[in-house]
C-alpha cells in the first residue's frame, strides 16, 4: 500500500466517524443540579425539612447556612465550567467571598458564645451531617465528571476540584434545610469539611478521568 493510499484511507476513516459530542455548559450545570436536587428530594421525603423552618428562617445564622453554600456553589460551578475549556483561564478569588463570610460568622460566634464552645462545635449530628452531604454528592459529582470529559480541560485536577466544591456546596445548602444545628461553629466546620472532602474527591476524579 502506498503512502497516498494510506493517507486517503485515514481521511476517509476520520470522515466516517461520528462528530464528537458538543459540550454545553448550561446543560451540564443543569444536569448536575437536577441530580443533586433529586437526591435531596429523596432525602427530604425520608427525613423531611426541619419542623420549625418558618420561624427559624428569621435568624441570620439559619439563612447563612443555606445562602452561603448556595453562593459558593454558583461561583464554583461557573469557575469549573470556564476551567473545563482548553483555553480557559480563571481566577479563584471569588470563592473567598462566601468562605470569608462564613469564617466571620464562626469567629463572631466564637467570641460571643456564652456556653461550652466545644459542645457547639460538635453538636449532636456531626457524623450524620458529614456522611449525608458527602454521600448525596457522589452521583452528581460522578455525572459532572462524565459531562466535563467532553470539554477537554487542560487543568483536570483544578476542574475536578472546582466541580466537587460546587456539588458539595449545593448539597450542603440543601441539607441545611433539614439540619437543626444552627451554630456557625457547627455548620461552618462540618459543612466546610464535607465540601472539602467532595472537592478533594473531585480533584482525584479529575486527575483520573479528565486528562486527555
Amino acid at each position: 500500500m502506498t503512502t497516498r493510499q494510506t493517507t486517503d484511507d485515514l481521511i476517509r476513516d476520520l470522515a466516517a466517524r461520528p462528530a464528537p459530542a458538543r459540550f454545553h455548559p448550561t446543560a451540564a450545570a443543569g444536569g448536575m443540579a437536577s441530580l443533586a436536587a433529586l437526591g435531596l428530594g429523596l432525602f427530604f421525603a425520608g427525613l423531611g425539612l426541619r419542623a420549625d423552618m418558618a420561624g427559624a428562617w428569621q435568624h441570620l445564622a439559619v439563612q447563612a447556612k443555606t445562602v452561603l453554600p448556595a453562593l459558593l456553589s454558583v461561583i464554583a460551578i461557573w469557575l469549573a465550567l470556564r476551567s473545563a475549556r482548553p483555553e480557559g483561564h480563571i481566577k479563584a478569588w471569588p470563592l473567598a467571598v462566601p468562605i470569608a463570610a462564613a469564617l466571620a460568622l464562626a469567629l463572631q460566634r466564637l467570641v460571643v458564645a456564652d456556653g461550652p464552645r466545644l459542645a457547639e462545635l460538635m453538636g449532636n449530628t456531626a457524623m450524620a451531617c458529614l456522611a449525608s452531604i458527602t454521600l448525596l454528592s457522589a452521583l452528581p459529582l460522578a455525572a459532572g465528571i462524565v459531562l466535563l470529559r467532553r470539554a477537554a480541560p487542560t487543568r483536570p485536577v483544578q476542574t475536578g476540584a472546582l466541580l466537587g466544591i460546587a456539588v458539595g456546596a449545593f448539597v450542603a445548602g440543601g441539607y441545611a434545610l433539614h439540619c437543626t444545628e444552627d451554630s456557625p461553629l457547627f455548620f461552618v466546620s462540618w459543612y466546610g469539611m464535607a465540601i472539602g472532602l467532595v472537592g478533594a474527591s473531585g480533584a482525584y476524579l479529575g486527575h483520573r478521568f479528565l486528562r486527555w
